[in-house]
């Protein structure tokens, strides 16, 4: 039984923000019902594939954000469907999609027609700009991705190299982070329906999410008045937190407060360094040069020598391929790579695990991506047989 195993959810939701949301609340034992397009969700045909794309039911992109989900096959503009979809509602505890702004209205399905069928529910959009009911602004209804939340968030104009061009982030962190802020904005609202008996529609929107994410740019801004930019690993306020090129690799070191600066300076055989530069402000001041000290002593180093000298005394660590996160331990120990079945290939894949351990009600990975359309007669089954109980 999981924590949220007396919820169902209907996700209407694509891509990858709504699915990641939805994918947190079915790793916790929600009951998530993937109501798909005509066609299914758009994503379902991504690579990467293990072997044969013709064969294989979807690949990678999918299977990794809607494991453990039920999927039907609705579509919204036809009668039928939207008869079958307004039964569900009746039952459900939770709403969400990541439709541009006015979609569902488009179906006379927007929040304040579902209260109608179900007063309690809990109705959650995820959209590139929010929804006018929350704050209204011009750029509803635009469409929205990742890239464009991380171009406007300032998240691009922060990354990357000094001298480069702003630089995306490796992880669709525009999609992700506002589906996990979307996920405790759901879970508070679960709470507040819980004390009060009502529900209520919950907004997370991707530019927003993302000024949240830049919140270090946003305070510099307000405090110095100065526009904050690409500084590629470092950081503005702390020295040394920087990557090292060593003689095989890249390894970071964040050793910016006085004991860890004394120690760093110790393993480095530099007690003239500790001495001369005691203090956070001595250090700043004086970081271009503390930096070539710090990337000759580690280039003459393998990150294993630089790591293991610096490991219980200063947080250090090698920067880490996917390889080489396969190969970890650690990540195995804490169940972080799950095998599940991927339909039509002749083996299983990894995807990541979940990191929020619970104590009695740890969630995990429910199982592989559905297929399209798999569980149509399940989930109506179920209404009508709901229907005939009452």
């Amino acid at each position: 039984m999981g924590a949220l195993s007396n919820l169902r959810v209907l996700d209407l939701t694509q891509v990858l923000a709504g699915p990641y949301c939805t994918m947190l609340l079915a790793d916790m034992g929600a009951d998530v019902v993937k109501i798909e397009r005509p066609g299914g969700d758009m994503i379902r045909s991504n690579p990467p594939f293990v072997d044969d794309p013709d064969e294989e039911a979807y690949g990678g992109y999918f299977q990794s954000v809607n494991r453990g989900k039920r999927s039907i096959e609705l579509d919204l503009g036809d009668d039928e469907d939207r008869a079958d979809f307004l039964s569900l509602v009746e039952e459900a505890d939770i709403v969400i999609e990541n439709y541009r702004a006015g979609t569902m209205e488009k179906y006379d399905l927007g929040y304040e027609t579902l209260t109608e069928y179900n007063e309690n529910i809990i109705y959650s959009s995820i959209r590139g700009f929010g929804d006018p009911r929350t704050g209204e602004t011009h750029r509803q209804g635009q469409p929205s991705f990742d890239l464009i939340a991380q171009a406007l968030g300032g998240v691009m104009e922060t990354t990357g190299q000094p001298d480069g061009p702003p630089t995306k982030t490796g992880p669709g962190v525009g999609d992700l982070f506002t589906a996990t802020l979307n996920c405790i904005g759901v879970l508070a609202a679960v709470n507040h329906r819980e004390q009060t008996g009502e529900g209520q529609y919950v907004d997370t929107a991707m530019y927003d999410s993302m000024l949240s994410f830049t919140e270090r740019a946003i305070y510099q801004q307000s405090y110095t008045g100065e526009a904050p930019t690409r500084r590629g690993n470092s950081h503005p306020t702390l020295f040394p937190y920087n990557a090292f090129e060593t003689a095989d690799g890249y390894a970071v070191i964040a050793a910016f407060n006085n004991n860890h600066w004394a120690e760093l300076c110790d393993v480095m055989d530099r007690p003239d360094l500790a001495e001369e530069y005691p203090t956070t402000a001595d250090r700043l001041e004086h970081r271009e040069a503390l930096r070539e000290e710090l990337a000759d002593w580690a280039l003459a180093l393998s990150n294993d020598e630089l790591v293991g000298r610096l490991e219980g005394r200063v947080p250090a660590a090698p920067v880490q391929t996917t390889e080489e996160i396969f190969d970890d331990d650690h990540v195995h120990a804490r169940d972080m790579l799950v095998p599940v079945e991927q339909p039509g290939a002749d083996r299983d894949v990894e995807i990541a695990g979940t990191p929020i351990k619970m104590s009695e009600t740890d969630p995990e990975p429910r199982g592989r991506a559905p297929l399209l359309d798999e569980h149509r007669a399940e989930v109506l089954g179920e209404r009508a047989e709901e229907t005939a109980d009452d």
